[in-house]
């Protein structure tokens, strides 16, 4: 008979189940959906919202007044850091990543110098863009100056950088500055004496002050008028303000010794009445100069104001008359075959080492492809007709836009040669060529082409094709008005046609044919480049 402890000794022992894994924490199945729970069965308790970051290409326009440039530079104001703070405090950056670029992939399509605008920039990086009103968020964080069109959805590998295939940048030139009679610079001035066709000192430029000779391209003087010259020297028949201004001047002379008086009547406002209209200009008549320290470090102050006062004979009283009537220039259909036939010199695969600094013909970089440049279009803004002129290429280098202006301006005021492009392009060459203003450049647009063409089925299209409205409404505003009031105002080209001479640019003789430069004026005549400098073609 069997006992209770018999049979319980028999039982086989009870295996002991083994431990189950502990489940993952559950995340979300889809990218675009945000990870958020609430707790089941209490509608109290509701955790915090939890946001994904996307990747994302942002289209953004800018005035670049007052800023150094797009690129961030410690201890300097530029774009790119008022743009970095700003998405910081509207929530696309997190607190521990502000500052530090590098950890959201930031890149941008294009750089720009100090002063240089933009309107269809491209940024791109991964951001918080939710909760909605993104735009609205970094626009509450940013100037007038910087507005912000749209974002858009971009592949995860994107980089706007490098993605870009072509960059459109846009200079607008005023249309006096192709004319080789606007502006002369002094050297021509004095040159043209007992020739036959003395030139006079530029009347337009003499209250805004005097170039510093090697300080291309900066101002070391105030505008002490609001008024522009165009207002002051537009009428012909206003024989008052030119009869003031003789008398004003030659009151500074002195009564011998060479020097020009420091008088307080230089700075003194005078105000003028126009017989035409009945309306009154104000114009503050600086002169030549109110520093006598000046005159005596620049004797050729003296003599050029002598050449434009004149000394009472009929011959120079009719130079000082056309040259405030204006030569007449204009820019029809043989001007515009001319610059557009200078600047397709560019057009291709060149080295462009001399268009930059900082970089050797060795350098690789300087290798660069430009794909059109033409300038077909004219319009006016607040009185000044200027010429757009569009360049398409693959990247630019620094300053190189603004030489590549400046060279082909040069030749169209007979100041060079369309030889010297060819010269310059040339890798063995080294020569020093002029660099137009900034104020006068902006980045038109960045195109994405490849990109388009690959993810067109799953992205959308980068492009300024949504924003075109608001990008000119913003051109027009910002950027136009800023270009002209300075030229206006400050006469920055004006001023810089001054300094297009041998002597700030000695490389500008350069040519193929040698010593002995010819080359070829609005008449079809052809001329040694001593002449041009010398001599105002009409």
């Amino acid at each position: 008979m069997e006992t209770p402890d018999s049979k319980t000794k028999a039982s086989p022992p009870q295996q002991q189940e083994p431990d189950l894994k502990r489940p993952k924490m559950s995340t979300a199945t889809s990218e675009d959906e945000d990870a958020a729970a609430t707790t089941p069965g209490d509608d109290t308790t509701i955790k915090k919202q939890r946001y994904k970051r996307r990747k994302i290409a942002i289209f953004l326009t800018y005035c670049g007044v007052g800023y150094q440039g797009m690129q961030k530079n410690p201890g300097a104001k530029t774009i790119e850091g008022d743009l970095e703070e700003a998405l910081f405090h509207a929530g696309a950056v997190p607190e521990h990543d502000r500052g530090i670029p590098k950890r959201y992939d930031w890149a941008r399509s294009a750089r720009t110098d100090k002063g240089v605008s933009a309107v269809g920039q491209v940024v791109s990086g991964r951001f918080y863009i939710d909760p909605p009103g993104l735009v609205e968020r970094l626009h509450s964080n940013l100037s007038p100056q910087i507005r912000i069109f749209g974002y858009k959805r971009v592949t995860g590998s994107f980089n706007a950088k490098k993605f870009c295939d072509r960059r459109r940048y846009v200079y607008l030139i005023p249309v006096f500055a192709l004319d080789p009679c606007a502006h002369r610079d002094r050297e021509s001035v004095l040159a043209s004496l007992g020739s036959g066709s003395e030139l006079v000192k530029c009347l337009q430029c003499s209250e805004r002050g005097r170039k510093v000779v090697g300080a291309v391209g900066k101002r070391s003087f105030e505008s002490k008028s609001d008024v522009s010259p165009t207002e002051i020297w537009s009428n012909d028949k206003d024989t008052t303000v030119k009869s003031e201004i003789k008398e004003e001047v030659s009151g500074l002379m002195d009564n011998g010794d060479g020097d020009i008086r420091n008088s307080e009547s230089v700075n003194e406002t005078k105000v003028f009445k126009n017989e035409d209209d009945g309306k009154k200009s104000e114009t503050t008549e600086s002169g030549i100069s109110s520093n006598s320290e000046d005159a005596n470090a620049n004797p050729e102050i003296k003599d050029e104001i002598m050449v434009s006062i004149g000394n009472g004979d009929d011959k120079n009283t009719t130079s000082e008359e056309e040259a405030i009537k204006g030569s007449g220039f204009c820019y029809g259909e043989k001007e515009k075959e001319r610059f557009n036939r200078i600047l397709n010199y560019y057009v291709g695969s060149h080295n462009f080492h001399n268009f930059t600094t900082r970089t050797k013909a060795e350098d690789p970089s300087a290798q660069r492809y430009i794909i059109s440049f033409d300038a077909k279009t004219t319009f006016t803004v607040e009185g000044i007709e200027f010429v757009k002129c569009e360049v398409v290429g693959q990247s630019f280098m620094l300053h190189q836009i603004r030489k590549m202006i400046g060279v082909a301006v040069a030749i169209m005021r007979n100041c060079a040669c369309e030889s010297l492009i060819q010269t310059a392009l040339q890798k063995h060459v080294n020569i020093n060529v002029p660099t137009a203003p900034e104020v006068g450049l902006y980045l038109d647009e960045c195109f994405f082409t490849s990109y388009n063409q690959k993810w067109k089925d799953s992205h959308e299209e980068l492009s300024m094709k949504d924003y075109e409205e608001e990008a000119n409404e913003f051109k027009m505003k910002h950027i136009y008005s800023h270009i002209a009031t300075t030229e206006h105002k400050e006469g920055s080209v004006a001023l810089w046609l001054h300094s297009l001479n041998y002597r700030n640019y000695p490389d500008l003789r350069l040519c193929d044919n040698g010593d002995n430069i010819t080359c070829e004026d609005n008449n079809g005549r052809e001329s040694t480049m001593v002449e041009n400098m010398t001599e105002c073609t009409t």
